[in-house]
């Protein structure tokens, strides 16, 4: 007999090739926490995407408002709120129309006032959710630490835009109590100029 048959068949077997049971568990273990962290990224990129569309549509509808007053110049100077009808605090009431200038003309620019701001407000509402506006003279806008306050001074000669909708706050961290920020202060402060009296 020669005597590689000897040792050929006395030679141990070679292991399987493969992969045990315990390295397909870490496997699937580790590409399930990338996908659940993948979906938690997704998330949270669109909660963002939706909070900057939100404050987007929220500057509009103020510089939208800017250019109602300088149009209608003439009482969006008067500073009292019972002549003004572009001053408004939706917290109090929602502006209502005296007239209907999109099915007939209106006769006085208070009317005219008076219809845009109620058609302005009814599409600001439905665009925030949770929307409060106030629109009033104001000479501080923001208190002592700068942030932005819903009081107005009711004084000085610049018109200034309030709009605070319910956004998600970016404490993740916070409680579902203080999880949303419900327009407690204005998310947006935006000073507008009717025009001069000259």
């Amino acid at each position: 007999m020669p005597c590689s048959d000897i040792v050929l068949r006395y030679a141990k077997p070679a292991r399987a090739g493969g992969f045990s049971m315990l390295e397909v568990l870490i496997a699937i273990i580790v590409l399930t926490v990338g996908l659940l962290g993948g979906a938690a990224l997704q998330a949270s990129a669109m909660a963002s995407n939706r909070d900057a569309r939100i404050a987007s549509a929220a500057v509009l509808y103020a510089r939208e408002i800017g250019e109602m007053m300088r149009g209608n110049k003439t009482v969006a100077l008067k500073t009292s709120a019972a002549s003004n009808p572009y001053l408004i605090d939706s917290g109090s009431a929602a502006p209502v129309a005296s007239a209907d200038c999109f099915q007939s003309a209106c006769t006085s620019p208070s009317d005219l006032a008076s219809w845009q701001m109620a058609d302005w407000y009814g599409r600001v509402t439905n665009d925030l959710p949770g929307a409060r506006v106030l629109v009033c003279y104001d000479s501080a806008p923001y208190d002592a630490s700068g942030t932005p306050q819903w009081p107005c001074t009711n004084s000085g000669g610049v018109a200034v835009v309030k709009i605070g909708w319910t956004r998600r706050t970016t404490d993740s961290g916070a409680s579902t109590a203080t999880a949303f920020d419900r327009a407690t202060t204005p998310a947006l402060v935006v000073p507008i100029t009717a025009g001069s009296t000259q």
